[in-house]
């Protein structure tokens, strides 16, 4: 790896000769400058990991040094007035740290290293928060009644401290919707934390939301924070929280009750201050009815169910969405939708929902360059069959019961057995799409 370098600026020629030996032995490359204009000029030629500036210099002062610097590099301040006023205003300045002269060698390196160490843990966490904010979902995009509505139960509970139960299927925006809840309340300041409860083993699952002590099973060779820990003041987004175990589910509910839990292998009760929101793409109504999840716990996650229907049943937000996605995907090169292609995406019946028209735009961009509009040419790979045309097949003429039963059976698995956007399909009504159902139950 290659050795963190300091820049020492010192017009002690003895003094800057005897420092830059001494941090040489402890590891680190050095550079040496006697003035500011000097240091200037390496500055121009390297990149220091930190500076050692003197407090005088013959051409500057570490109070002038600072104010130019001291975002741009870990400033450690000397000063051989040994007064608590230097140090105090040097800190206040900007720097990192100050050492007095003469100065003590494992001082020196103490504070050498921890400089050097918290430099690279806030680069580290500057890093981290801008991949987060490059994943971070989205603005919801819409054009439909049924997502105003979603929009208007989000602006509803975001300023509470409510549970929120999102359900919908595979693709449909949950997460974007947890998200601008979270940005609707008054944990917004935090980063919203998210754990997917489908994508971990049981065990480890657990270890991540509650964290564990040293020793706790094997492996565990220190203590670390669980999710719930760092959710404090934030909100918890437990992503498919149909697919956890009913170990975790008993867990969950007492943390959800109480505010309280324990780490892994640990005695210690810690509280637990974040806002839960869940969501899942299964009906676990339906499974705390057939004992497969616990109906306590739903009951506790459901005291605000958001429900986010499918693209299909909201074609209104195809555009936008597709428009939206295609700004994001070309911003350095922009690309526009061509009539033809917008057709054809909203003929389509999305059974992946936002997520695969996502994709679908991705693939199309991809496929269209270097032109400049996405044709439905470049949307080929859809499949026609599904392109919204209704197909009804028959071994032989059919009577128009026949007809009208198929057409029916066709309409409600297109809406997932919902009544009220069966009807609104035919143009019937809800009491009538019943009898039909009833009419046919049989057949």
């Amino acid at each position: 790896m290659k050795k963190k370098t300091l820049l020492i600026i010192d017009d002690d020629v003895v003094f800057n000769g005897l420092l830059r030996r001494q941090i040489e032995a402890m590891g680190f490359a050095t550079v040496g400058a006697g003035t500011w204009a000097e240091a200037q000029q390496k500055l121009g030629e390297i990149e220091p990991d930190a500076i050692i500036l003197d407090f005088r210099l013959p051409d500057s002062n570490a109070t002038k040094i600072l104010a130019e610097i001291r975002n741009q590099y870990p400033v450690i301040v000397l000063t051989g007035y040994g007064s608590i006023p230097n140090a105090v205003n040097a800190i206040r300045e900007g720097a990192a740290d100050f050492l007095t002269k003469p100065v003590n060698v494992d001082e020196l390196e103490m504070t050498v290293r921890h400089v050097l160490e918290t430099a690279e843990l806030r680069e580290s966490n500057q890093f981290y928060r801008t991949q987060l904010a490059a994943h971070r979902p989205g603005p919801m995009v819409f054009d439909s009644a049924a997502m105003r509505e979603v929009q208007a139960m989000v602006d509803a509970v975001g300023p509470t401290d409510t549970t929120v139960l999102i359900l919908g299927e595979s693709g449909t925006g949950k997460e974007l919707v947890a998200q601008a809840i979270h940005d609707g309340s008054p944990r917004a300041h935090r980063e919203l934390v998210a754990i997917d409860g489908s994508g971990l083993q049981e065990s480890l699952f657990e270890s991540e939301l509650f964290g564990h002590e040293r020793g706790a099973f094997t492996g565990a060779d220190r203590q670390k924070k669980g999710l719930i820990e760092e959710a404090a003041g934030s909100t918890l987004f437990l992503d498919e929280i149909g697919d956890i175990g009913s170990a975790i589910q008993a867990k969950l509910l007492r943390v959800m009750e109480t505010s309280t839990f324990r780490r892994l292998g640990g005695n210690k009760t810690l509280t637990a201050d974040a806002r839960f929101v869940a969501a899942t793409n299964r009906d676990i109504e339906a499974m705390g009815r057939s004992g497969s999840f616990r109906s306590d716990l739903y009951f506790r996650l459901s005291r605000f169910v958001i429900t986010v229907p499918p693209l299909r049943s909201r074609r209104e937000d195809i555009e936008p969405l597709a428009r939206h996605f295609l700004n994001v995907l070309t911003r350095t090169a922009p690309m526009s939708l061509a009539a033809d292609g917008l057709k054809l995406l909203l003929a389509y019946d999305w059974p992946g929902n936002v997520r695969e028209l996502r994709n679908a735009v991705e693939r199309a961009v991809i496929l269209a360059r270097p032109d400049t509009q996405v044709r439905a040419e470049h949307l080929a790979f859809i499949p026609r069959a599904q392109t919204g045309e209704t197909v009804l097949r028959f071994a032989q003429d059919p009577t128009l019961e026949q007809i009208e039963r198929d057409y029916l059976k066709q309409v409600m698995a297109t809406n997932g057995g919902n009544r009220q956007k069966t009807a609104a399909v035919l143009g019937i009504s809800e009491r009538h799409v019943y009898r039909l159902i009833e009419k046919y139950r049989n057949d």
